[in-house]
Order: structure tokens, then sequence, then C-alpha cells
């Protein structure tokens, strides 16, 4: 049995199936997590299909994770069943704006970590993919999605195949603030950043990518500027075709 300590990113999954029922349970449980007026402003689409992972993988970049784990889970802000039931209630709802939107992620991502904490204690393997929010619309597209439901977070998950190295982690210093934020000095980030700068990997990260530091590989190759800027507006048209915005 596995926890937060111990927890790993597994992209390598066994042939050996994830049992409906399991899954369900887990599903089930998840619900237990905080959520907003309690109203559970998400939904979660299962994906077993190979059809289905073949036509989803192109919005996650074609990791192989995507087609390989026996299931992929994509998790969505929902307000799109709370409206229905305000209007076969005699109730009109107001929540086709992106403050809904928030309140809907914000459910749909506690929920995502409250998944991945019981996927770990049941020794289930799985990848968080960063990617969902990137481009949203193919994910609409191919998941059917109605207004007023806008993916979130998904997660691949299989039993594992492969036992990784865990990530490193900034120490508790770095990001804890007492009382009020207290802004960071040159010498804080030297300290902080010392373990994470030194590590081989990431000084072979810096020098296989030509850089001169592990920042200038995150600012100048992985997550750039016009990167950023072009899938921010992707972000928002899919938030205005989805009846967010």
């Amino acid at each position: 049995m596995k926890n937060l300590r111990t927890r790993r990113t597994i992209r390598r999954y066994s042939d050996r199936p994830v049992d409906d029922g399991l899954l369900g349970r887990l599903l089930d449980e998840a619900s237990r997590t905080q959520t907003m007026g309690n109203l559970q402003l998400y939904s979660v689409v299962v994906t077993r299909s190979p059809e289905i992972k073949e036509r989803l993988a192109p919005a996650h970049f074609h990791q192989p994770m995507v087609t390989q784990a026996p299931v992929v889970l994509t998790v969505c802000a929902d307000f799109n069943r709370t409206s229905q039931w305000a209007r076969c209630r005699q109730a009109e709802p107001g929540y086709d704006n992106f403050l809904s939107f928030i309140n809907a992620a914000t459910d749909a991502l506690l929920y995502t970590q409250t998944l991945c904490c019981l996927l770990d204690e049941e020794g289930l393997g799985y990848c968080f993919l960063g990617t969902t929010v990137y481009q949203p619309m193919s994910i609409i597209e191919t998941l059917g999605l109605p207004q007023l439901v806008m993916p979130v977070a998904t997660l691949t998950v299989g039993w594992p195949d492969e036992n990784p190295s865990q990530s490193d982690r900034l120490p508790l210093k770095s990001f804890i603030h007492n009382e009020t934020y207290q802004d960071y000095t040159p010498q804080d980030i030297d300290t902080y950043y010392s373990y994470k700068e030194g590590l081989p990997e990431n000084q072979q990260f810096v020098e296989i990518n030509n850089k001169q530091t592990l920042a200038q590989v995150f600012t100048d190759i992985r997550y750039t500027r016009s990167d950023n800027e072009a899938m921010s507006q992707g972000l928002f048209d899919a938030l205005r075709h989805q009846g967010f915005l």
C-alpha cells in the first residue's frame, strides 16, 4: 500500500485489467471530498475504448500512456447537470460565467486529488496529464461535452509496470509563509533551488538543451511565453464555446 510519502508518477502499465467494480468504488469514495455548496460540480468520463483513446491522444501530444493505459479518466468542471436540475425544479440557473467555471474547476480538481490518494492506497498507478487544458476543444469534441462542461484534468490509470524514482520537491520553507507573504530574495532562491539544480538528471537536462541554467530550460523550451499565450487563447475560446464566457 502506498501513500503520499512514496507516491510516484506511473507512465507504463501492465496488461492486468482494472476491474469495473474496483474503479467504481474508488470513484464513489472520492465523492466524499470537499465541494462548493454540496453541489459536486464535476463529472468524470471513463474511457476504456482503444478507439476513443486514440482520438484523445493528439490533445495530449501523443504521450504513449494515453493509449497504453487500461483506463483514461477525464475529469470535467460541470455546471450543466446543476443547471438542468435547477430548470427541472422551477429555478433559473445563472452559472454561465467565469466565476462559476472557477468554482466548478476547483470542485473537479479537489475530486481529482482525492481520487489520486485513493488510487495510491489501492496500489494502482496513474499519471496526471497537465495537457488537458492545452487543447481543450479537441477533448470537448471527442467526448461530446455539452455547454457548461469543461475538461480540467486527465488521469491515465492502470496497474504499474515500472517503479520510477520519485521526483524532487522544494523544501517546506520555500512555500510556507507565516502570517503574511514574504517575498523571495536572491539568497532565498539560491537556498531553495540549489538541491533541484544540483541533481545529475537536471544538470544533464540543462546540458542536452544547450542552456546555462535549469530555469532557462523551462522558460525557453518547455513553457515558453508564445506557447502560453497561444494556449491561453485556446482556453478562452473553449470557455466561450462551452458557455462560461
